[in-house]
């Protein structure tokens, strides 16, 4: 599966999730994560703003974020991607969290 994190650092899950461009994206399975990349998007690809039809974001599974408002986890759903908001700050511990309660064992 592929999880997308909301990280305007790129160190911490961040808020904000319709107005955040950055965005580290893991592999994830039961043998672990993998970070495969970081994107770093115009201020027109912030899903707020976003217009278009196909977006970066939608190769992800699952996208974690620290906040989010029922509107963008209905657009999301509308895109078949599962928001999980979460007070973890630490992306991979995040992650490890949703293989072990997502995944068969």
């Amino acid at each position: 599966m592929k999880v997308g994190v909301t990280s305007q650092n790129f160190r911490t899950i961040t808020g904000h999730a319709g107005k955040t461009r950055r965005f580290i994206i893991y592999e994830a399975d039961n043998e672990g994560i993998k970070e495969v990349e970081r994107l770093d998007l115009p201020k027109e690809m912030a899903m707020h703003n976003f217009q278009g039809t196909e977006h970066p974001i939608d190769r992800v599974d699952y996208l974690i974020t620290e906040s989010c408002g029922p509107g963008f986890i209905n657009r999301m759903k509308s895109r078949g991607i599962a928001v999980i908001t979460t007070a973890e700050t630490v992306p991979e511990t995040a992650v490890a969290t949703l293989i072990k309660e997502h995944l068969p064992q």
